[in-house]
Order: structure tokens, then C-alpha cells, then sequence
């Protein structure tokens, strides 16, 4: 299991980029249009700056639903290699089952 801590920051991470999305897309799509003017492009780019780190979508981590596991996630189970691995063997995953050769 996952600190408690670290998978309610990453909630809170989650739930920041999808509060954020919309102004982070506008700012972002002013400062790559080349036709607008210099001066408004800086501008957007640092209204861009003042949002909160925390808000960018690169920021979220991608965890395991059942154990909060930061690392070897499957993104189309959402589990890591070890529930899956003990979900899979006792026939909880439809249609896995385990290889033998």
C-alpha cells in the first residue's frame, strides 16, 4: 500500500488540472499563434507562469486504483503489475488467464 499522503496529493493534483484545463489550453493557444502580437503572447505566457504548478496535467502520477502503487501501471486495467497479477489469478480479470507453455 501506498502512503496515504502521497495518493490524496495526487487526487488533488487531478482534481487541480481538470479545474485548470480550460485557461491552461487558451493561455497555451495564444503563445503558440504567430500572428498575434509579441506583446500579447508575453503576456499570456506569464498568466501561464502565475497558474499553479500543481494544475498542469504533467504533474499527475499514475496509480494503481487498488494499492496506490506509483509504478508498473497497466493504463487499461488502471491496476499495477502486482494486483493485477493477484486479480488474474484468481479469475477476477475476464478472459486473462495465466500462460503456461
Amino acid at each position: 500500500m501506498a502512503k496515504t499522503s502521497q495518493v490524496n496529493r495526487n487526487a488533488k493534483r487531478e482534481h487541480m488540472a481538470a479545474r485548470d484545463k480550460g485557461k491552461r489550453t487558451a493561455l497555451k493557444n495564444i503563445v503558440m499563434d504567430r500572428t498575434l502580437p509579441v506583446e500579447d503572447r508575453f503576456e499570456a505566457s506569464l498568466k501561464l507562469a502565475e497558474l499553479p504548478r500543481n494544475g498542469s496535467r504533467v504533474r499527475v502520477r499514475l496509480r494503481c486504483k487498488l494499492t496506490g502503487r506509483s509504478r508498473a501501471n497497466y493504463r487499461k486495467f488502471g491496476l499495477c503489475r502486482v494486483a493485477l497479477r493477484d486479480l488474474a489469478s484468481t479469475g477476477q480479470i475476464p478472459g486473462m488467464v495465466k500462460s503456461s507453455w
